[in-house]
This record gives C-alpha cells, sequence and structure tokens, in this order.
C-alpha cells in the first residue's frame, strides 16, 4: 500500500506492522520512524544493517522471536537495505511472529525494485517514498518550530538559519534543538545570536563538490575532497550528479552559440536555475567550450562503469578523476 509522509500521522498503525520508507531524504524518514516508535511507547527496539541479518539470519530470527513476560512489541529498524533483503522479509511474514514491527529503511528505489514493488502491491504493507526537501520546505519547518515555542523571528533569519543547514533536515533539526535550549526563559533571537549558535553543516554536499570542480575552483575542490568522507556507495551518487551538471552546461553553451547572450541563455533555462546558483551556472558556462564539455561527460559515463567493475578502490577512482580535471585546467 502506497501513502504520502504526511499520511503517516492519521494511520491507525495496530493494523500494521511492516513498512517500507525508501528515498534520499534521511532526515524526513528519521522523522518518520521516531513518529512510529513514539506511537508505540515502546522500548524493545533493535537496530540492524542489512549485512548482519544476512551474516547472522538465525540469531535474528531466534531473538525476535523469542517471548519474554516483561517485553511488549519487538520493533526492528532494518537500515542500509538492498533488494536482498525481500527473500529475508517473506520468510519472517511466513512466520507470522506475533508483537513485531519491522521497519525497512532503504535509499532510493526504482520503479521495477522487486523490494518496492512487493509493499506497494501487498494492502497489509506500508510502503512511503521520502524525496529531497527544498528550502520553502525546510523554512516552514523552522517556521512552524519558532511558531510553537513562541520566539519572534523574522523570514530573513529563517532564510539564514536553513541556508546554513545547507537544506539538510537532519542538520537543521539538531540546530533547532540548540537553539531551543538556549531560548528557555527568552521570546526572541537576534541574527548574531542565530550565527554564534549554530554551525555551518560540516559535510559539504555532493552538489558544492560537482560545482566547485566545474567552476575550476582547485582550492574549493580539494577542501570539500578532504573534508569529506565519502563512501563507495556515495560514488555513483556524485557522478550523477556531475553528469546532470555537466549535461546542463552542455546545453547552455549550445544555447549560447545560437543566441550568444549566457544571461537570457541561463533566464530562460529550464527547469529554472536558482538565483543563488546563476554565477555559479555563469563561471561555468564560461570555463568550458562545448567540445570540452562534451569531452567530460562521455568520460563521466565511462567512469561510472569503471566504478562499478571496481567498487573496492572506487572512491580513490573519483577522487582521482576529479583531481585531474582540477590538475589539467590549472
Amino acid at each position: 500500500m502506497i501513502l504520502k509522509p504526511y499520511q503517516l500521522s492519521n494511520l491507525k498503525e495496530d493494523k500494521f506492522s511492516f513498512f517500507l520508507l525508501y528515498g534520499q531524504n534521511e532526515g524526513q524518514k528519521s522523522d518518520a520512524i521516531h513518529q512510529i516508535l513514539k506511537s508505540e511507547n515502546n522500548e524493545n527496539v533493535y537496530r540492524y544493517d542489512e549485512d548482519e541479518l544476512l551474516n547472522n539470519y538465525a540469531n535474528f530470527v531466534s531473538e525476535i522471536s523469542n517471548k519474554s513476560f516483561f517485553e511488549n512489541k519487538k520493533i526492528v529498524v532494518i537500515s542500509r537495505v538492498t533488494e536482498k533483503i525481500l527473500t529475508l522479509f517473506k520468510d519472517v511474514e511466513k512466520r507470522k511472529i506475533e508483537d513485531i514491527k519491522i521497519i525497512i529503511n532503504s535509499k532510493q528505489l526504482d520503479k521495477k525494485s522487486k523490494l518496492r514493488l512487493y509493499f506497494e502491491k501487498e494492502k497489509n504493507l506500508v510502503c512511503i517514498a521520502f524525496y529531497n526537501d527544498d528550502n520553502t520546505t525546510l523554512v516552514n519547518i523552522a517556521g512552524k518550530f519558532f511558531a510553537k515555542n513562541k520566539i519572534l523571528i523574522s523570514r530573513e533569519m529563517l532564510n539564514l538559519l536553513v541556508e546554513r543547514c545547507r537544506g539538510d533536515r537532519i542538520n537543521l533539526n539538531n540546530e533547532l534543538s540548540k537553539i531551543e535550549s538556549f531560548m528557555i526563559g527568552k521570546n526572541k533571537i537576534s541574527t548574531d545570536e542565530i550565527l554564534n549558535l549554530t554551525n555551518l553543516a560540516e559535510n559539504y554536499s555532493f552538489s558544492e563538490l560537482a560545482d566547485s570542480c566545474l567552476s575550476n575552483n582547485r582550492k574549493k575542490t580539494l577542501l570539500i575532497i578532504n573534508e569529506n568522507n565519502f563512501s563507495s556507495e556515495d560514488c555513483v551518487a556524485i557522478i550523477r550528479i556531475f553528469l546532470s551538471k555537466a549535461k546542463r552546461i552542455f546545453a547552455l553553451k549550445t544555447m549560447e552559440k545560437e543566441n550568444k547572450n549566457i544571461d537570457e541563455c541561463i533566464t530562460s533555462y529550464r527547469p529554472p536555475i536558482f538565483w543563488k546558483d546563476k554565477e555559479v551556472v555563469r563561471q561555468q558556462v564560461k570555463y568550458w567550450s562545448l567540445e570540452s564539455i562534451q569531452k567530460l561527460i562521455f568520460s563521466f559515463n565511462d567512469l561510472e562503469l569503471l566504478i562499478k567493475k571496481n567498487t573496492s578502490i572506487s572512491v580513490n577512482l573519483l577522487n582521482n578523476f576529479i583531481l585531474d580535471q582540477v590538475r589539467i585546467n590549472n
């Protein structure tokens, strides 16, 4: 059964024991898991990664099947899952274990995913997709927090707070928690207090890495690579972002060749380019030639295939490729 995230609060969860939460929005998924756990008011929460279950499945089944007079319903949260979990899940489902609730937390699943299709079609299963937040959504979340706590804050300061969280709901929730503690006995916060109290997100986003490299900003590219600890799972996602931005540059270069006014090209480009990104995009279009950006697109396609064949060294392959770009162009 397919649900939207907002429908979870209206769901009579006692009727459902199995949930699939998938998508890139880890912050919203975390909120949803917390909501399910809170509704059960249960401390018997067991957390696993898929690899743990694959390696110790017999022990897992024994643990969740074991009943104790002192225990209420058991809740199992399984993270970092792949299609492999479906076979194990079907086995657990057949066992009809009482007083158990299972939450499966997955990254993005495509429409052909067997795991996703299984949860979507079965009426007794809940399937919810979680898409990335935009700044408007995060500003609304922050606005509701300040309204609930009766704290006066301007729209400008809300935008500043969201900007410092780099569009990440988890970072935003962490900062709001700090602000809540700081604001005890107070009802107004200043811009300086927000700047001093909150932190810029510690990790630069994949998008910033791509923008820095494609803008030939060697210093920032090196800083982002050094400040982040990318996993092998991140590599393909990073390449896809690079490809998307490179294809945008290629399209704009083609438009520029016909129109010759880059500002008009950027303004008329669809989907629209957000105002704060326009200067970066302008730098990228100015820097790359039509032939060189086309060559880079082909190179990233080849790199993706290479990484998929060599996952154990995928991070090194990606970093070396990116560093080669900023070396070549300096």
